[in-house]
C-alpha cells in the first residue's frame, strides 16, 4: 500500500518539483495551491504525510494542523519553511507537526523527513490492524463454519460498504445487536457513533422527541431545545431493536426520514439533512404483522434492502466450538483469567445441550465457567447443572 502524501505550496514550480521528486521515490502524491484547496484534500483523500508551506495566498499554512487533529488516522505533517520563518516552525511542532525543513529545499533531505514520518505511518497502520484484529475477534461471535452464517456475514460485509438499511430478524439471543455493532465497525461509518434504541423501552408518547428531538416550547415540559438521537447518530448508524413495536405513527415518520434523508424536530419547521444508516432488528416476523395491519409494507420493504435472518444456535452446533473459544479469549482479558482450553467431556456437554437462549445463554455460560474456572481448562464442573447433566434436548 503506497504512501499518500498531500503537497502544499503555492508556488507552482517549487510544488511541481517536490511532487515529482516523491512520485519518482513511489509515493502517491496530492497537490494544493491554498489552504481551502488543502483542507478539501484532506477530507477527500485523507494522505498520511503533509508537506506544509507556512504562507499560503489565503492563510497560515500551519493551522491545517486543527483540521489534521480530526482526522480518524492523522497524518504526518512536515512544515516547509523559508529561513526567516524558524520560529513558526518550531511552533507549528510544538502544535503537532512532525518536522520542518527550510526552503530552498535539499530533496535529500526532505527524503529523509519524509522516510521518518513514514516509519510511524507504518506503526499506527500496524496498531490499527491489531484493533481491528481485536474486533473481529468480538466480531466471531456471529462467525461460524455453517454456509448459513459464512453468507450471512458476506452480505453483512456487502451492507456495511454500501451503507444501505439492514433488516435482522431472528429468535432472541441470536446476537442481532451484536450483528448491528459488527457492521458498524467493519464499515465506513466506523469511527462516527453507533447509537441504539430499545423500542420497547420509550414510552410511545415520547419516542418522537427522543428520536428527532425538540425545539424550546414544542409542549409543556420543552423548555430548551434538545437534540434527537437521529441527529446524534450523524454519519454513524443508528441501530433500533425490536422495531416491531414502534408506533404506526413513528412508523410513518420513520419511513419518511428514510426516504427524503431528512426530519423535523418536534415544534420545529426547518428540516434537518441527516446522513445515517438505519439497522433495524426484530424477533417476531413481520410479515405477519404486515398482515395484522400491526407494521407497514413500505417501512418494512424500506428496511429489508439487505435482509439477515440469524439462525438459532441448535442449529449451527458445528460453530460452538469457534464461538467458545471467542468468549473464552474475551472473558479472559474482562475478567483477568488465563484459561487456555476446555475438555473434551465439556465441550461435548455443550455441544449437545438445545441452547433455547441461543448465543445470549452460551455468552452468560462462558463468563460463568471463566469466573469460577481455577485451572487452565473449563471442566464440567465448572458448567451449570443442566449442561453438565446432560439435560435432553
Amino acid at each position: 500500500m503506497a504512501t499518500t502524501i498531500l503537497v502544499v505550496d503555492d508556488e507552482e514550480t517549487a510544488r511541481m518539483v517536490v511532487s515529482q521528486f516523491l512520485r519518482s521515490k513511489g509515493y502517491e502524491v496530492i497537490e494544493a495551491g491554498t489552504l481551502t484547496e488543502a483542507q478539501k484534500q484532506l477530507e477527500k483523500n485523507a494522505p498520511d504525510i503533509v508537506m506544509l508551506d507556512v504562507m499560503l495566498p489565503d492563510g497560515y499554512g500551519p493551522n491545517l494542523l486543527n483540521d489534521t487533529i480530526r482526522q480518524t488516522e492523522r497524518p504526518e505533517v512536515i512544515v516547509m519553511t523559508a529561513h526567516g520563518d524558524i520560529s513558526m516552525a518550531v511552533e507549528a511542532m510544538k502544535a503537532g507537526a512532525h518536522d520542518f525543513i527550510q526552503k530552498p529545499l535539499d530533496l535529500l533531505e526532505l527524503e529523509k523527513s519524509v522516510h521518518k514520518a513514514e516509519e510511524i505511518v507504518a506503526m499506527r497502520r500496524e496498531l490499527n490492524h491489531l484493533r481491528k484484529g481485536q474486533a473481529s475477534a468480538q466480531g466471531a461471535f456471529i462467525i461460524g463454519k455453517t454456509n448459513e452464517m459464512q453468507s450471512l456475514v458476506k452480505l453483512a460485509k456487502k451492507a456495511a460498504d454500501a451503507s444501505v438499511s439492514v433488516l435482522i430478524t431472528g429468535p432472541t439471543g441470536t446476537g442481532k445487536e451484536v450483528l448491528a455493532n459488527y457492521i458498524h465497525k467493519i464499515g465506513p461509518r466506523a469511527v462516527k457513533p453507533f447509537i441504539d434504541i430499545n423500542c420497547p423501552a420509550i414510552q410511545p408518547t415520547m419516542f418522537e422527541s427522543e428520536l428527532f428531538g425538540h425545539e424550546a416550547g414544542a409542549f409543556t415540559g420543552a423548555i430548551k431545545r434538545k437534540n434527537g438521537l437521529m441527529e446524534i447518530a450523524e454519519g454513524g448508524i443508528l441501530f433500533l431493536d425490536e422495531i416491531s413495536s414502534l408506533p404506526m405513527e413513528m412508523q410513518s415518520k420513520l419511513l419518511r426520514v428514510i426516504e427524503e434523508r431528512s426530519f423535523r424536530r418536534v415544534g420545529g419547521t426547518l428540516p434537518i439533512k441527516v446522513d445515517v444508516q438505519i439497522i433495524a432488528a426484530s424477533n417476531r416476523k413481520l410479515p405477519e404483522m404486515i398482515a395484522e395491519h400491526l407494521f407497514r409494507d413500505d417501512l418494512y420493504y424500506r428496511l429489508k434492502v439487505v435482509d439477515l435472518n440469524l439462525p438459532p444456535l441448535a442449529s449451527r452446533r458445528a460453530d460452538i466450538p469457534e464461538l467458545v473459544g471467542s468468549m473464552v479469549q474475551k472473558y479472559n482479558s474482562e475478567q483477568g483469567a488465563n484459561i487456555t482450553s476446555i475438555t473434551p467431556r465439556a465441550l461435548k456437554a455443550l455441544m449437545r445441550y438445545a441452547w433455547p437462549g441461543n448465543i445470549r445463554e452460551l455468552s452468560n455460560v462462558i463468563e460463568r465457567a471463566v469466573l469460577f474456572c481455577d485451572s487452565e481448562a473449563i471442566d464440567l464442573a465448572h458448567l451449570p447443572l443442566e449442561i453438565s447433566g446432560g439435560s435432553p434436548e
